[in-house]
């Protein structure tokens, strides 16, 4: 089924559309490859709001990929147009914003980073046949079953598995407090680090779930503390993290934290103060900008570029664009299901590891255990 139906054109419009050798954007059966205008790629984050961060370091990896594929030609000739929208975080800005992106003929969609908005995304996404590679981690994503949806990272399942493992079966800890968000990324890591623990046995000492836009947690942590547990783990963005955080150290909590993607970012430790932070676990795919000579050469080329240093989401979406722009290659620049077949048949070596996709859309499959160190994620050393 093509994603921009041709059934209201007239016989008459389409000969003279194939006389003139033109087509408009996106309205090509199998390909737009003869098309000689852009290759219109949409990328949807938050670029307002308590999350914007996200969507600023997720918007330069993908500029950087982008810019670099131009530099050299572009696909096939043609240069890459990367449009960016504001979603505020907001899953029903972003249901209006992917209508947008239909109605205004985009081959693809890179983002969000926010796992509802994505998710709230993918039903109109998925009718439209607009491939989709999202950095978002919820379960959840899997869950809405679409074969246009691909992440370019892990799920909260293998980011939560992993740091279990370390936490319980390495380290013996099993005195383990936690407190999630109750927006799709919390969720997604509730039910996984809950999951996680279960299947070893352990009940959390406390399960505490707070509002995404929350900012006092005196309550929560005060109840948490008369528990004393060794271990809190955060299922909330870098922001509301890094307040919970400050706000424990504050009330004499002394308890290690552990997390996932949010706990190993610059605005986690800015926020909660690297002295707080000090000391928490982190699982991720990215944990450095030097674990790899790839890596060495992706940070080199953002600094240079943007005048910070690149992090773990810049790290995803430049993999993501990547991907998408070499299926777009190998695909003569196809859209609707034939590019959602060629990024499913991409396999890629990426900064995160080697991406290999499977029918639920996910590519990767590992972690890494990291901690904070003088205000900076360094690799845990077995």
């Amino acid at each position: 089924m093509l994603r921009h139906r041709a059934t209201a054109i007239s016989v008459l419009a389409v000969a003279t559309l194939l006389a003139a050798g033109c087509s408009a954007p996106g309205e090509n059966d199998e390909t737009s490859g003869d098309d000689s205008g852009p290759v219109k790629i949409a990328l949807v984050d938050a670029q307002s709001g308590q999350l914007s961060s996200l969507g600023a370091w997720e918007l330069k990896g993908a500029r950087l990929a982008v810019d670099e594929w131009n530099a050299q030609g572009g696909i096939n000739g043609r240069q890459i147009q990367l449009d960016v929208f504001d979603d505020q975080g907001d899953p029903t800005i972003g249901t209006n914003l992917a209508r947008k992106i239909d109605s205004e003929n985009y081959v693809a969609m890179i983002g969000t980073a926010e796992s509802a908005v994505t998710i709230a995304m993918a039903p109109i996404l998925k009718q439209a046949e607009i491939p989709n590679i999202t950095s978002g981690q919820s379960p959840g994503l899997v869950g809405a079953g679409s074969e246009f949806l691909f992440l370019n990272g892990p799920t909260s399942t293998t980011y939560d598995e992993t740091l279990a493992k370390h936490i319980v079966d390495q380290q013996g800890i099993k005195s383990i407090a936690m407190i999630t968000n109750n927006g799709g990324y919390g969720k997604g890591e509730h039910d996984a680090f809950l999951k996680a623990l279960q299947s070893r046995g352990v009940t959390p000492l406390a399960d505490q779930v707070v509002t995404t836009e929350q900012k006092d947690f005196s309550a929560v942590l005060t109840g948490i503390r008369q528990k004393n547990p060794k271990v809190i783990f955060l299922g909330a963005e870098e922001v509301e993290s890094g307040l919970i955080v400050k706000q424990a150290r504050d009330l004499g909590i002394t308890a290690t934290f552990a997390g996932a993607a949010p706990q190993g970012t610059p605005v986690f430790i800015d926020t909660a103060g690297a002295k707080n932070a000090e000391g928490t676990i982190v699982s991720s795919p990215y944990l450095s900008n030097d674990v790899s000579d790839a890596s060495k050469k992706f940070a080199a080329a953002y600094k240079a570029k943007f005048t910070e240093d690149a992090e773990l989401h810049g790290a995803k979406a430049y993999d993501g664009a990547q991907i998408l722009l070499t299926a777009l290659k190998t695909s003569n620049v196809a859209d609707g299901k034939a590019l959602a077949d060629a990024i499913r048949a991409t396999k890629y070596q990426g900064l995160l590891g080697d991406f290999a996709f499977d029918q639920t859309g996910v590519g990767i499959f590992e972690t890494s255990i990291g901690t904070i160190r003088d205000g900076k994620l360094v690799a845990v050393t077995s």
